[in-house]
């Protein structure tokens, strides 16, 4: 490897800034206990995402939150629960030689045991995709591992979306597709009978895990996507952008969308869907005085 990360990698770092995997295991449990340890444990809890006997496919992309999920998983592991099993997945995508080698280098260092598999995704979404690749080539992938966590005969398939991805899609349903939605912390899958998704990074700041990451001198990849590297107008990136700067004026306006979405006022809302079927609130009306 060479003496700095190259290509495909989310930050750059020295060689010689790169941490002993002692240290950075340690950093979990003791320097980031309250930004993240604690956190990943409250959701493994609060949301009942770890079960005793689950076999849980870790998905892996390469990049920092991913990386960091199968670290805190092992610490788990280590420190805390030992009643369930866990597999560590990859999918190559159609990676460039360079970034599949910074993938396994990656998982080596950090003692990792992952199973990488190709699936020739790029370039089926190359064929297809038009001016938004990303949301196809995230559904395919998804199915991927699906089919990937089942094959080992997993029953629930982590990924690595952490908080800020949670409100940013929360913030798209509203403004761009005109609906109340969020990303749950768990859900059953339709297409893939008896498995179920989680996201044990829910309640971790996307900054906690970047200062980890750079940190502890850990190279993650980006998506290493040149189909999405031809596009523009990310509509998440314009999302990412608008929190940051409301959080100038108000600066808990992100904690203030998550927590929207577990207090929702039903008797306060013009209509909702619920398996399927679409409800008014015409049809609970009974007279209720007007409060405000």
């Amino acid at each position: 490897m060479s003496d700095i990360a190259g290509k495909g990698c989310d930050i750059l770092v020295p060689l010689s800034e790169r941490k002993g995997l002692r240290e950075i295991e340690k950093s979990i449990i003791k320097k980031y206990r309250k930004d993240i340890w604690s956190k990943f444990v409250r959701a493994i809890t609060e949301y009942r995402l770890v079960e005793e006997g689950d076999r849980i496919a870790v998905a892996i992309s390469g990049g920092k939150d991913s990386l960091l999920m199968a670290k805190l998983f092992q610490e788990l592991k280590r420190h805390g629960r030992d009643n369930f099993q866990l597999e560590f997945i990859a999918m190559d995508p159609g990676y460039h030689e360079s970034i599949r080698r910074l993938l396994e280098d990656n998982c080596q260092y950090l003692q990792i045991p992952v199973h990488i598999f190709d699936s020739g995704v790029f370039n089926i979404i190359d064929d297809i995709a038009k001016d938004y690749p990303c949301y196809m080539c995230a559904k395919m992938r998804r199915g991927i591992l699906y089919n990937k966590a089942k094959e080992l005969g997993c029953n629930k398939l982590a990924l690595g979306h952490h908080f800020n991805d949670v409100i940013e899609t929360t913030m798209l349903n509203v403004l761009y597709t005109g609906n109340f939605g969020t990303m749950l912390p768990k859900l059953k899958s339709t297409n893939f009978e008896g498995l179920e998704l989680i996201r044990p990074l829910y309640l971790i700041e996307e900054s906690a895990i970047e200062d980890f990451t750079s940190s502890n001198g850990i190279w993650p990849l980006n998506c290493a996507c040149m189909v999405a590297a031809k596009k523009i107008g990310n509509k998440r990136h314009e999302i990412k952008a608008m929190i940051k700067e409301m959080k100038k004026t108000f600066k808990d306006v992100d904690k203030s969308i998550f927590k929207a979405a577990a207090n929702v006022k039903l008797e306060a809302v013009l209509g909702w869907r619920k398996d399927g079927k679409q409800y008014s609130y015409l049809e609970e009306y009974h007279g209720v005085e007007d409060r405000e």
